[in-house]
């Protein structure tokens, strides 16, 4: 059995990626860039093109002329040449103008395009761009619980009804998010993926890169890793009809019926049951459904009663004198904790000029550690380069897989709109923001996501803030600065409220009590983003420097939520 085993495992497909990564993928607003490069080499490729077929047509012309000439001269070639012009004539062409056509024929005409592809490829994604895009895609199919027909078709939540504009997947393009699948031991999406490429095939489609054959191979694979047999020896079998000669096929088939065998002699209340493999192996989040589900606007606990004491008020910090003619917009998303919206807090003009100020400084985020809630470290914001963590098993700088996304930190120094941004947090919320980190800014990339986390340190983090010795984080504002098609949620899985992106408003919550704690209700994340571009900018705003009399109001009226909160009647 052992020796079977080995050989089913060595003649398994392989797949391979390089071990380069530029993160492409978890940026929108960087990936935008990538388009314009593409069209950049688009226009290259047909001015290419062009000047090739000026070439032929030059060709042609001369074939042409000579065609009819040769047909007239080879009819009485004595006659022909008889004609000193035409002698002379001969001579020269053979002489002269062949050779000048054999010089057009061998000049290159492609080394305009070829240089300017081989400049503009050092700034290509590589594999491992093309592999985060895959996984996201995945990742999206999981959290928005879609099929591979519709993310195949392109009728995704949110994206355009007309079909002219929807994007499809080919055969090539299936197989390719298997593979990725199969390279990390994922045979769950391995068999979704293979077996929508086969059905594709099935219905007509072609491909000049892929078969029948190969994918049925991956497929009797990946469905035997999840203690299929009988599926597994069906592929096979449907695999071996197309290709009696496949030397893996034919051994693997002797494999599953010896191993179907043996499993037909357990007991009866055994049969048919396989190992299973779980959809997240490797999933350290235990709220994955909770959160998942909040994602998808579902599970949402707020009673009609509750809901029913949330209002939407004009706001002027009491009587803040910025705000006693011009109050802003405040909307109560929760009441306990109590997460507050303010609406037209910004300008389009004040959010472009955010935007341009952090799109060439955005980096891949780095944050804390899931399993050890590690938080971020303080030079992020001190050196404004990638924050970096260290894993505590292996001691290196880790990038966070379970933040998509890339940022980049923007001092009150750098321009008046970010100093006026920050201004106008301290006027509303009342709290000290000289001694608040940096505004950091955010653009999610394909799949873009945070998963659940806490934005204050805790108890067993004591130093999480020492380098900067401002305190704990006591509160958050969150700045959307672009609306979403689809996804893009921010959902609390403690308290199940989910927030969802509107450009120009802003969100607010505490994270500690006026005790100093930490409110754990206040563990959040950031949805995968199904369709669109999320752009954000937060604030964290620190202890130091705060005097809780000037949170006093709101306190209050988180107070005053309370009651609320505990009600659970319908």
């Amino acid at each position: 059995m052992a020796a079977s085993w080995l050989f089913f495992c060595v003649l398994l497909p392989c797949v391979t990626s390089s071990s380069a990564h530029s993160d492409f993928f978890t940026s929108i607003g960087q990936m935008t860039d990538l388009l314009f490069t593409e069209k950049d080499l688009v226009t290259s490729l047909k001015d290419y093109i062009r000047a090739e077929e000026t070439k032929l047509e030059q060709i042609r012309r001369w074939a042409d002329k000579l065609d009819v000439l040769a047909a007239a001269a080879t009819q009485d070639p004595e006659s022909f040449l008889g004609h000193p012009v035409n002698a002379f004539k001969l001579m020269k062409r053979l002489n002269t103008e062949w050779g000048e056509l054999e010089n057009l024929v061998l000049t290159d005409m492609s080394d305009g395009f070829i240089s300017n592809l081989t400049i503009q490829r050092q700034h290509f994604p590589n594999d491992d761009d093309q592999t985060g895009a895959a996984k996201a895609l995945m990742r999206l199919q999981d959290t928005y619980q879609l099929d591979t027909d519709t993310i195949s078709t392109g009728q995704l939540p949110g994206s355009s009804s007309m079909a002219s504009l929807r994007p499809t997947m080919t055969v090539d393009d299936c197989f390719d998010l298997g593979k990725v699948a199969y390279s990390e031991a994922d045979y769950y999406h391995t068999e979704l993926w293979m077996v929508q490429a086969l059905k594709q095939l099935d219905q007509g489609e072609t491909s000049n890169t892929v078969d029948a054959v190969t994918i049925l191979d991956y497929l009797s694979y990946s469905v035997y890793q999840q203690g299929e047999l009988e599926r597994a020896l069906d592929f096979t079998r449907r695999l071996l009809e197309l290709d009696g000669t496949h030397q893996r096929a034919n051994g693997n088939l002797k494999y599953f019926e010896y191993q179907l065998a043996k499993q037909k002699k357990v007991e009866v209340g055994e049969k048919g049951e396989g190992r299973q493999m779980p959809r997240h192996p490797d999933d350290y989040l235990p709220e994955r459904r909770k959160y998942e589900q909040l994602c998808r606007g579902e599970g949402v606990k707020m009673t009609p009663r509750r809901q029913s004491r949330l209002f939407c008020r004009y706001y002027d910090n009491n009587r803040h004198p910025r705000y006693m003619i011009g109050p802003v917009k405040q909307e109560d998303e929760w009441d306990s904790p109590r997460i507050v919206r303010y609406h037209d807090i910004v300008s389009d003009k004040e959010m472009e000029k955010v935007k341009e100020l952090a799109k060439p400084r955005l980096r891949r985020a780095t944050i804390s550690n899931p399993l050890t809630g590690a938080l971020e470290t303080a030079h992020y914001r001190i050196s404004k380069r990638r924050a970096t963590v260290h894993d505590p098993q292996t001691g290196k700088l880790t990038t966070a897989h379970y933040r998509v996304s890339k940022s980049a930190w923007l001092g009150a120094y750098e321009h008046p709109v970010i100093d006026k941004i920050n201004q106008r947090i301290e006027d509303i919320t009342g709290l000290d923001v000289s001694t608040a980190e940096d505004l950091q800014v955010a653009n999610y990339g394909v799949g873009g996501q945070y998963e659940p986390h806490f934005d204050f340190g805790r108890k067993d983090e004591p130093d999480a803030f020492e380098e900067l010795g401002t305190g704990n984080r006591i509160a958050t504002w969150l700045l959307y600065m672009s609306d979403v098609q689809s996804g893009g949620a921010t959902v609390f899985t403690d308290v199940r409220a989910a927030v969802w992106p509107k450009k120009g408003t802003a969100v607010f919550w505490y994270n500690l009590f006026p005790s100093g704690d930490g409110d754990y209700r206040t563990r959040h994340a950031a949805c995968p983003v199904l369709v669109g571009n999320k752009w954000v900018s937060n604030k964290w705003i620190h202890e130091r420097g705060q005097e809780f009399r000037r949170r006093c109001s709101l306190q209050e009226t988180t107070e005053s939520f309370s009651s609320a909160a505990t009600d659970t009647s319908v």
